[in-house]
């Protein structure tokens, strides 16, 4: 309690004095200016990662559907692709392409959700610590 009132007495007796407005001022609009580059450069960093996610949903969407036409317009007992030489790993690729394509398909595509999630996760946590940020109504 007695440091508290010595606290208090010791506040009470500084008197800020400024000498200079225009110093003052000039100081506080550079960093107001930070400020909102810095918000500005966030807002257009939002934008791009979301522009990239639909850009990659798009993409995997014609990428998925072009390859799954591809491989259910072919006769299903004609493999993918061949081997001019036939060795019994080539030979095995080669029976069993559509299954390994499918496969490969599959795991390309759960890459790229990934991706996607961990972009979505990575803005929302940009958003996160931008809240404290002012907003400037226009």
């Amino acid at each position: 309690m007695i440091k508290d009132k010595a606290l208090e007495e010791l506040f009470l007796t500084q008197k800020p004095h400024f000498d200079d407005h225009d110093v003052f001022m000039a100081d506080l609009t550079k960093r107001l200016d930070a400020v909102e580059f810095i918000r500005q450069h966030q807002e257009a960093s939002v934008r791009r990662y979301k522009m990239a996610m639909v850009a990659a949903f798009i993409v995997g969407i014609v990428s998925g559907a072009v390859t799954m036409v591809f491989i259910l317009s072919t006769p299903a007992d004609v493999p993918l692709f061949t081997f001019h030489f036939e060795t019994s790993i080539l030979l095995w690729f080669a029976k069993n392409s559509r299954p390994i394509a499918a496969t490969a398909l599959a795991l390309a595509m759960t890459l790229s959700m990934l991706s996607i999630i961990n972009n979505v996760q990575d803005i929302m946590r940009t958003l996160g610590k931008g809240a404290f940020m002012p907003k400037y109504s226009s």
